[in-house]
């Protein structure tokens, strides 16, 4: 289906659901965007790379970017809900559930305007989403990933690990287990994760396809054969959890380097933009040794 049909399909679909005249889906030069009060939302795709050859796609991170909207439309009051700093127990679950829901629906269109799909569509879904919604998790957006010609194993639902959300582990593990139910895969995201960590009670329970850190955390340690080890540790564990490892911001030589050698299965980040099509000619550039200068 043309992507403007697949436009005016959810912008009706939406209609009908909260019985108004609003049609927040924009399609412009090719690009999607969706209106959510003040707010214009848009996809921000970043490839997700092999380690050892770059240039092989293994799929897109899909993020949000945020521009204002000049012109006011219906719900405006929705994104106040949305940024009040209110406890979970009272938070406005129905508005983030809508611009949840809004937005991965960007997402997926902007995804299949894409000339070349490769892997899969990783999307980050919003802890409060996940209990917000009581059951049969995935089933509203299984029905948006059908009508683009997709399937629910092209999709990894990305949740990123925070203490903030601790004391409801439970009923975020019920919720991605609803997902992992319907077809989805599954990714913890964390900042950092030591090799000793009680989180391994979380990947043990979730059992995800993917496991995610981030390169920014780990550029103040000191970079020798010990730092190294105690990763190539970590990634042979989540490997053992039957996980995917993945190392995300990765933005310099050093953090490169950090992945090659410790296993890492995955990257993301500014530094393979740049450095891609070096690859391509020569493959095997030689991060082997802690002696390259920076």
């Amino acid at each position: 289906m043309p992507l403007q049909h697949l436009v005016e399909y959810f912008n009706d679909r939406l209609g009908r659901e909260h019985r108004s005249s609003f049609r927040p889906f924009i399609l412009e030069e090719g690009t999607v965007s969706g209106l959510f009060g003040p707010i214009r939302i848009g996809s921000s795709l970043t490839p997700l790379r092999q380690t050892l050859m770059p240039t092989s796609i293994a799929g897109h991170l899909a993020q949000i970017t945020v521009a204002h909207n000049k012109t006011q439309h219906l719900y405006a009051n929705e994104i106040e809900l949305l940024l009040a700093n209110k406890s979970l127990p009272s938070a406005d679950f129905e508005s983030i559930i809508n611009f949840d829901r809004l937005s991965r629906t960007v997402h997926m269109l902007n995804y299949l305007a894409l000339i070349h799909l490769e892997g899969t569509l990783f999307l980050e879904v919003d802890p409060r989403h996940i209990l917000g919604v009581k059951q049969d998790h995935g089933a509203y957006f299984e029905e948006v990933i059908t009508q683009c010609g997709l399937e629910t194993k092209n999709v990894v639902i990305v949740l990123s690990v925070n203490s903030q959300y601790a004391p409801y582990y439970q009923g975020l593990i019920n919720g991605l287990d609803n997902y992992h139910r319907r077809g989805y895969q599954t990714a913890l995201k964390f900042d950092y994760l030591a090799p000793d960590s009680q989180s391994f009670n979380l990947i043990e329970k979730v059992s995800p396809n993917y496991i995610s850190l981030s390169a920014r955390n780990m550029e103040n340690e000191h970079y020798d054969d010990a730092l190294f080890e105690k990763l190539a540790r970590l990634t042979s564990k989540l490997s053992a959890f039957g996980s995917t490892s993945i190392l995300q911001q990765v933005d310099g030589k050093k953090s490169d380097l950090l992945a090659r050698n410790s296993g890492f299965k995955l990257v993301e980040g500014d530094y393979y933009q740049s450095i891609a099509f070096d690859y391509l000619s020569n493959p095997n550039p030689g991060y082997t040794s802690l002696s390259v200068g920076y």
